[in-house]
């Protein structure tokens, strides 16, 4: 990793688009500490506080703790997320989404656009119903004795500012996939995320270190980093897990010349969904609880079930039930999205049309039927090993109420995307290495 660092630096090109990334995001984390004009942030840090803080763990770590502070950039990019999620699902729904995944880049570039204008959609929406719902109530300074006119001019400010940070937002990640490092949204979320851990590693060190014997001390912490280790691992075994379908294209013979015969391989990753069945069942856990507790300002307690800051804990084990349904979320999401982003008959066709078969499947409903079956098996796989990852944090906060922002959904994020990032930083040295040679 830091071989690869190194080495980026010392290329002119790459050193460059790593410098405008930094840039970026020097930019990302100041959008994200600006106040919005009119706004009470106290007023909202105060509400807030009356929340867990495990229910608002996934909603502090995407947003980098601009939500609570109610900051310029306080949507974060969780709307052009949302809106990614849409488009990805209408897409089976809408034969004409479907014509433009197709359709090859252009197709690609159109269904870009249309995600950026949902994402500004979804913003507004978001922008108008924090305004209204929460202005009156305090949100907007002296809101009490501001006359009509001057408070719908308040709740418009805030919905521009709240709406036009996110697009503002979405816009600078595109500028780092373009003129930086690549994958943009990920790294701006990545950057969010890790913006967080500092206060997080405080809160540990506070609560199970401070004040302790220095043995205690020491053992404490070598099992709070030993347990951040292993997380670590296994979040690269499964991001790294690959199942490889061997495929042999047939031979033909044009004029001389022979063409095909090669062997291939199709490579099914073991956690085909990556960490899209956590986000998905943890917002639909989080979403109610948290809505409640904002608008009605009250804990009913179904909602206790629901709410992770509630699970795994000795003194009150019967909520631990809603773990149950967090991990039969985790399953149904994990197969569901794997269904809309691998179609094994689709696949199946296109290897027929080319003339590639898998040793011993006969093409066509066979092939497809085959690797179903695989994949069936892989998700499987997968969806044990994201249960495990995701189960780690909220195990240790029921049983030792180590209540941190960050979770396994944060930890599969930061490793993917490093990950991810390190690749894409390699190819760029690779792509130059080879202009250099053929210049």
């Amino acid at each position: 990793m830091f071989k690869t660092l190194v080495d980026a630096f010392k290329n002119k090109d790459v050193r460059k688009r790593l410098l405008y990334t930094l840039l970026i995001l020097c930019i990302v984390r100041v959008g994200s500490l600006l106040p919005i004009p009119g706004v009470d942030i106290e007023y909202f840090s105060t509400l807030l506080s009356g929340i867990n803080k495990g229910d608002l763990s996934y909603l502090s770590a995407f947003t980098g703790g601009s939500f609570e502070k109610m900051s310029l950039f306080a949507l974060s990019i969780t709307p052009y997320i949302t809106s990614s999620i849409i488009i990805q699902l209408l897409t089976i729904a809408i034969p004409k989404l479907e014509e433009m995944q197709k359709e090859g880049e252009d197709g690609r570039k159109k269904i870009a656009s249309i995600t950026r204008y949902v994402t500004v959609g979804l913003a507004l929406m978001e922008s108008v119903a924090m305004a209204i719902g929460f202005g009156r109530q305090g949100l907007i300074k002296d809101s009490a004795d501001m006359s009509t006119v001057h408070y719908v001019v308040s709740v418009i400010v805030v919905v521009a500012a709240l709406t036009g940070g996110s697009a503002v937002l979405m816009w600078l990640g595109e500028r780092i996939t373009e003129n930086g490092i690549g994958n943009g949204i990920s790294i701006v979320l990545l950057i969010n995320i890790i913006s967080g851990m500092p206060s997080d590693f405080v809160t540990l060190f506070e609560t199970f270190v401070k004040g302790k014997t220095v043995a205690r001390g020491i053992t404490v912490a070598a099992i709070i980093i030993a347990i951040l280790v292993v997380t670590v691992l296994l979040v690269v075994i499964l991001n790294g897990g690959i199942r490889k379908i061997p495929v042999q294209y047939s031979a033909k013979v044009a004029g001389r010349r022979t063409i095909g015969g090669q062997s291939t391989n199709i490579p099914l990753k073991v956690n085909t969904a990556g960490v899209m069945p956590i986000i998905f069942a943890s917002s639909l856990m989080q979403f109610p609880v948290i809505v409640v507790q904002l608008i009605i300002k009250k804990q009913y307690e179904w909602t206790k079930y629901l709410s992770q800051s509630y699970w795994c804990k000795t003194s009150t084990p019967q909520y631990s039930l809603g773990l149950l349904l967090y991990l039969v979320l985790l399953i149904v999401f994990a197969y569901f999205y794997t269904s809309i982003t691998f179609n094994p008959v689709q696949v199946a066709d296109n290897l027929k049309k080319a003339g590639g078969v898998i040793p011993g499947i006969t093409p066509g409903k066979s092939t497809s039927e085959y690797l179903n079956k695989i994949l069936n098996y892989i998700v499987f796989i997968g969806v044990v090993g994201l249960a495990i990852i995701a189960l780690i944090p909220i195990v240790c906060t029921g049983f030792f109420n180590a209540s941190v922002s960050f979770g396994g959904t944060s930890i599969i994020i930061i490793v993917g995307v490093v990950l991810e990032t390190l690749d894409q930083i390699d190819s760029m040295m690779v792509n130059r290495s080879y202009r250099g040679f053929l210049s």
